[in-house]
């Protein structure tokens, strides 16, 4: 008997933009041998203790708006793309949103009502749609450690309208303690681990960096029996891109191609072929492939740089 070797999730985190998409814009995900995308509309919070959350307006753009992500999805289903649905909260000037807590009942109350409009609406449009696997929450530690009756809940009423697979994004400092991962399919973690503290690491260098963190990823699959997947991964292309890959401040500007193929290789190499992991999304990538990216860029995607070439045949080859 042959044991099929169940197919890894090799995505791309597929960020939203001012328009609307079509066949060119998608190509180049078919090209990387993506066979994923997640989609990602936004809701808008004004502080982090402030608990009203605005979205799908016309204010936004329209990538970040449920009529958005739902174009998004057709057109990426064309190219039979699968998907995962990630709505994500934005607070103002890029605070993080693990900090959101506010200073009393009334106003958790607020928030808690508030998220529930915010997440069930993408939850019927993933159910719609049906997308194979929805991210019910983004990098939100303080939300969960203060209310993990109102996560409870909330994880009920989302499976009592979406049927397909559950997965919460849980930052690389936050997984080992989020505490609903049984009533998930997916321990998802936004996989920004510190992994080395040279300008330019060696593969090797960031393999041993991640003998500190990978044992801890195993017990967690294991414990909970469910499979680990990188619901974010990527590192930037700058000067000590694994020494704090989390960080995406504008300061961190000298452009080091070789550390992000480095650091990227060093994570496909220590999880790709692993059993208990799923596989993970690329953060991040752009619709405009062609005006993306670049050997000059700093930034996360890997868009027209040389870790392109190592994330094509990673995903070709898994």
């Amino acid at each position: 008997m042959t044991v099929v070797k169940p197919e890894k999730i090799n995505g791309v985190s597929f960020v939203a933009s001012r328009d609307a998409i079509n066949e060119q814009h998608v190509q180049p995900v078919v090209e990387i041998n993506a066979n994923y995308a997640a989609i990602m509309p936004f809701g808008f919070i004004r502080n982090l203790e402030h608990p009203e959350i605005v979205f799908n307006t016309d204010r936004q753009w329209f990538g970040e708006t449920r009529q958005g992500a739902e174009q998004y999805i057709e057109e990426l289903r064309k190219k039979n793309i699968k998907i995962m649905l990630k709505p994500q909260i934005w607070v103002w000037r890029g605070a993080f949103t693990g900090y959101i807590e506010m200073p009393d009942e009334a106003h958790w109350n607020q928030l808690e009502e508030a998220y529930t409009s915010f997440i069930m609406e993408y939850a019927a449009l993933a159910q719609e749609t049906k997308v194979e696997i929805f991210c019910i929450g983004t990098e939100l530690e303080k939300f969960i450690e203060n209310r993990p009756e109102y996560w409870n809940t909330l994880i009920d009423k989302i499976k009592a309208v979406y049927k397909g697979q559950l997965t919460y994004a849980a930052n690389w400092d936050e997984f080992k303690r989020t505490p609903f991962w049984e009533q998930l399919d997916y321990i998802g973690v936004d996989a920004y681990f510190p992994v080395s503290d040279s300008q330019t690491p060696t593969v090797e260098e960031c393999k041993q960096g991640w003998v500190v963190h990978k044992p801890i990823i195993e017990s967690l699959s294991r414990t909970y029996k469910k499979p680990i997947l990188f619901t974010e991964f990527g590192y930037r292309s700058v000067d000590f891109a694994g020494k704090e890959p989390w960080k995406a401040d504008r300061s961190m500007d000298q452009v080091n191609l070789e550390a992000q193929t480095n650091t990227t290789k060093a994570l496909f190499e220590e999880f790709w072929h692993e059993s208990w992991f799923s596989g993970g999304f690329i953060w991040k990538w752009y619709h405009n492939d062609e005006r993306s990216g670049g050997e000059n860029n700093s930034r996360f995607t890997p868009q027209n740089k040389p870790v392109e070439s190592v994330i094509s045949e990673t995903y070709l080859n898994h």
